[in-house]
């Protein structure tokens, strides 16, 4: 009873639907998808030439961390003023859920010796000589340094908008959203701060990375045409379509809110997260890590499965991810499951990889602002080992009191969040 409940107080997001709370609702619950044919670079000899990027950034970035903080920016933008926090600046940590961008290294210097020309982050062996070292913050020599340093994006971020917490960046892999509101929440619990900007965002659709999830044969090839690609829960699911997109969520304990005069949009009432070391991709063929994070989540809520209005689902579209996520639900929710509307917003933006946690987190409180639960749309050839309402197609209309919203990442990395009406 002495735990401080968390508040929802501030709310942000961009996706391949557009940029904004309004325009990806609106988008969402029209059932609209955002997977296209990629125009950003070449897509000669790839397999899957689809995703949902974002392109519609004027701004030339040049490299995926770039793209990545400027989409960081917009919502934490759109998240401070819905929170009404005057001069960007509160006491709270910044949480982001951000792609290590040490891996961008290779991406770097195998696009320009393989000479892809324009359009391409174009870092020549010269260009990276000049920036070694370097500290520089403007320049050539400080894009480099910029787009390395460890941490980069919520170094900016924070140094952006004035948070004075540590700003801190993370990987759980495609958990990596819900895992920044689960520390921005232990945080406020224990009294660490009052109020947490926490983000999740990924710019990281690139040759590399598509090639890199082919090789594990984990992306949709249904190129043709790009919006029917993404299909959760059906049997003719193929894999995911990579997309990108950022979330950003302002938390505060209640009665600091409260006194401030904020408007409360929702709660994070619970948090649940487990893995499992079963493999570097999969989940252990049983669920338990899977069925262990949906248990601890309804326990740190206080709540009963009986209390779970709708499910956020991960619904990423691979054969086995689906069927596992099915199978713990059955677990935990037992006959009640076939009673419970449990939907998939990839199979509309795309799989945002790491920044999906807060992404759908948002989807999650929207869902029970507005009173209407996204579709799972591309349902025309339903699995019959998966008996789930997926809200076929179209949007439905229904009270939502209580969300939960699943992130389950490669290597068995899981986190649940449960979101509650005000």
């Amino acid at each position: 009873m002495d735990t401080p409940l968390v508040a929802i107080t501030g709310v942000g997001v961009v996706t391949s639907l557009g940029a904004g709370v309004a325009d990806n609702w609106q988008a969402l619950t029209a059932g609209r998808s955002g997977i296209h044919t990629i125009s950003r670079f070449p897509i000669d000899g790839l397999r899957t030439t689809i995703a949902g990027t974002v392109d519609f950034l004027e701004e030339p970035f040049d490299s995926s961390s770039d793209r990545s903080t400027r989409m960081a920016e917009l919502v934490a933008e759109e998240a401070i003023a819905t929170a009404g926090i005057d001069n960007h600046n509160f006491p709270g940590p910044l949480f982001m859920a951000v792609p290590p961008v040490e891996l961008e290294w290779p991406h770097r210097i195998a696009l320009a010796n393989a000479g892809r020309g324009k359009g391409t982050d174009d870092w020549s062996y010269e260009r990276l000589l000049d920036g070694a070292g370097s500290v520089a913050g403007n320049g050539q020599s400080g894009a480099v340094y910029r787009s390395t340093i460890y941490a980069g994006i919520a170094e900016r971020t924070a140094d952006r908008f004035g948070t004075k917490g540590a700003p801190i960046s993370l990987s759980t892999a495609c958990a990596s959203g819900g895992t920044a509101v689960q520390l921005s929440v232990e945080a406020i619990r224990r009294g660490d701060c009052q109020a947490a900007l926490c983000i999740g965002t990924d710019g990281s659709v690139n040759p590399e990375a598509l090639v890199r999830f082919s090789l594990l044969s984990a992306l949709s090839t249904q190129n043709d045409p790009a919006n029917a690609a993404s299909k959760p829960f059906s049997s003719n699911r193929d894999g995911f379509v990579m997309a990108e997109g950022a979330g950003a969520i302002v938390l505060e304990n209640l009665d600091h809110a409260r006194a401030r005069g904020a408007k409360i949009l929702g709660f994070v009432r619970g948090i649940g997260e487990k893995a499992d070391d079963f493999h570097r991709t999969r989940s252990k063929p049983d669920g338990s890590a899977v069925i262990g994070a949906i248990r601890k989540v309804l326990d740190d809520a206080g709540m009963t499965p009986d209390a779970i209005d709708y499910v956020n689902a991960h619904g990423t579209a691979t054969p086995e991810n689906d069927k596992m996520e099915c199978m713990a639900l059955e677990s935990v929710f037992g006959d009640r499951i076939t009673d419970i509307a449990v939907s998939s917003n990839k199979s509309m933006i795309g799989h945002t990889i790491t920044a999906a946690g807060a992404v759908e987190a948002v989807f999650s409180l929207l869902t029970i602002q507005n009173g209407r639960i996204p579709p799972t749309i591309n349902y025309t050839d339903p699995d019959p080992t998966i008996p789930l309402d997926v809200v076929p197609n179209v949007a439905r209309d229904a009270p939502v009191e209580a969300v939960m919203s699943n992130s389950f990442g490669f290597g068995g990395q899981n986190v649940c969040l449960i979101v509650t009406a005000p």
